[in-house]
């Protein structure tokens, strides 16, 4: 587990770049299971991660429509990005619903999702997690790894 401090949003982006160079394969689909309270800035981290991977636009949190896909204009292999947030679901098989298991199954696919506790039998054992807790002020402490 690797361990990082920030003191404000902009140091975002440095953190995704790392945690994406990490975790980004051709081999599989990709999961970011993202853990935090209300207001932590998970949503915050996944519009980095959506200007690393070069996404135009505006990000917004899907918390009432759930899930949001966008596309990857200029990676290499990763095509999508869909973003996800848990927090309204009240169990695993809200999630098939939304196709959630094909979503898994799509190697070109990076799937972030905020709130995984909601959905725990859902993510998958090989998934990055993400924990972001506020320290003092502005601070954030990001840990991360398998």
């Amino acid at each position: 587990m690797t361990t990082l401090t920030i003191h404000e949003e902009k140091e975002l982006e440095s953190v995704a770049r790392a945690i994406l160079a990490g975790v980004v394969s051709k081999d599989h689909a990709h999961v970011l299971a993202i853990r935090g309270d209300l207001g932590v800035g998970k949503t915050a981290f996944t519009k980095a991660i959506a200007r690393v991977l070069g996404i135009p636009g505006e990000i917004t949190s899907p918390t009432f429509v759930i899930m949001k896909t966008y596309s990857v204009p200029q990676h290499s292999f990763l095509k999508l990005l869909t973003h996800i947030d848990a927090y309204r679901i009240e169990g695993d098989d809200e999630m098939r619903v939304l196709g959630f298991t094909e979503l898994l199954a799509d190697p070109t696919r990076l799937v972030v999702v905020e709130w995984p506790e909601r959905i725990k039998n859902g993510i998958p054992e090989d998934a990055h997690n993400i924990s972001m807790i506020i320290s003092k002020g502005s601070e954030r402490i990001i840990t991360y790894g398998n």
